[in-house]
């Protein structure tokens, strides 16, 4: 809803050997906050996020506001389909992180309230052009020109044109939780989109702002959320395959750690990651970590490092697509698709497009969708 001025946050990893043990670890795809929260919180990790995808990641009140949101959207568009909380996520995680290190009341009110940079040609935050003063500073908290407001940076302009009221307290205001989310959503639906196809949802995220990379940004977002949302349906997957996935998905919620993780379960990593942090103090799994521990549970013995486990069983190749995969694969990612020696990060395969990730510091073993992550290299089979 903003102008375009986004920092995209990108940090990927290498693998690497440390003295005797050898670890990988990857970052998810790139993120984005306002210039303002990041200035304001001090909400960096090497210019990113540390959260990852999913709805551990958002404040319970937050997520309470995208589920209602999408209950009463079709009161005002009642022609929108496949509106879902996910969706809202998307464009929240990357409008404001979810609003993160506010306070949100129970009726909803965020403060202190969230503002963009001053749009006045200045170039602070990305900003080129000037937007004169439409609100008086009603919502936007300045007479001096415009900046975008609330957890879904609506312009005051928009806002003022079909602002809604989703906590039935009679008034729509941007710095509500309820009320920014249900605008969201009436805005996304358009005249009444079908969001369950990808071109629409995709012209929904374009119409928010007018940015390839911004939607790509989102849409990598929603992905995530959806494959945390869903648990994999595993009632046709049996025998080595099902054992690796169960034992994979018991690991949920585990810290990642840089270096962590044995055939055992998960233990203290070692220092340092490309960003620079160590697992030395933390108890988990990187994503080699936690592929050795599962497959160990099925009785194969797998490498240590993402590449070295590309050499074993039969290789899936990257051209044939995620499609090809079958529940218990091992999936791949490298900086050079097609190069096994630059392969950063591996996953576990469950089905439905999603996989078991360890995917890096500040996250925790979750589902992910497969194209959370960048550099889909093939997959691997071993039975």
């Amino acid at each position: 809803m903003r102008p375009n001025r986004r920092r995209l946050a990108r940090w990927g990893c290498v693998v690497a050997l440390l003295l005797f043990a050898a670890v990988c670890c990857a970052a998810p795809i790139g993120n984005a906050i306002s210039a303002y929260v990041a200035l304001a919180t001090g909400a960096q990790d090497d210019g990113g996020i540390a959260e990852g995808g999913s709805a551990a990641d958002i404040p319970p009140r937050m997520l309470t506001a995208y589920k209602k949101a999408v209950q009463h959207v079709g009161e005002h568009v009642p022609k929108c389909q496949g509106m879902r909380w996910p969706i809202l996520a998307g464009i929240a995680k990357v409008e404001s992180n979810h609003a993160v290190g506010r306070s949100i009341a129970a009726n909803g009110d965020i403060r202190p309230k969230i503002y963009g940079v001053l749009l006045n040609g200045s170039g602070a935050g990305g900003n080129t052009t000037v937007f004169p003063d439409t609100d008086g500073g009603q919502w936007d908290g300045t007479s001096q020109g415009e900046r975008a407001v609330g957890p879904f940076q609506f312009m005051p302009a928009t806002w003022q044109a079909i602002g809604a009221d989703g906590n039935g307290d009679k008034r729509a205001d941007p710095h509500n939780a309820d009320d920014a989310a249900l605008t969201a959503a009436i805005y996304l639906c358009g005249s009444g989109r079908d969001l369950t196809q990808r071109a629409q949802l995709k012209a929904a995220i374009w119409q928010y702002n007018h940015s390839s990379e911004y939607v790509a940004n989102v849409t990598g977002w929603i992905d995530q959320y959806t494959a945390a949302a869903n648990d994999p349906d595993l009632k046709h997957v049996s025998g080595k395959a099902r054992t690796v996935i169960e034992a994979a998905l018991a690991q949920r919620g585990v810290p990642y750690s840089w270096g962590g993780g044995t055939a055992k379960g998960p233990t203290t990593g070692i220092c340092c990651s490309p960003s620079g942090k160590s697992g030395a103090s933390t108890r988990g799994y990187d994503c080699s970590g936690l592929t050795t521990y599962a497959f160990a549970k099925a009785g194969i013995r797998l490498p240590r490092t993402a590449a070295a486990q590309a050499g074993v069983g039969k290789r899936i190749p990257a051209g044939l697509g995620p499609w090809a995969l079958k529940p218990g694969d091992l999936v791949f990612y490298a900086y050079a698709p097609g190069h096994d020696s630059t392969i950063y990060h591996v996953g576990i395969y469950v089905g439905g497009g999603q996989m078991v990730n360890a995917a890096r510091p500040g996250t925790t073993v979750r589902l992910d969708a497969v194209s959370a992550m960048s550099g889909y290299a093939g997959g691997a089979r071993l039975w």
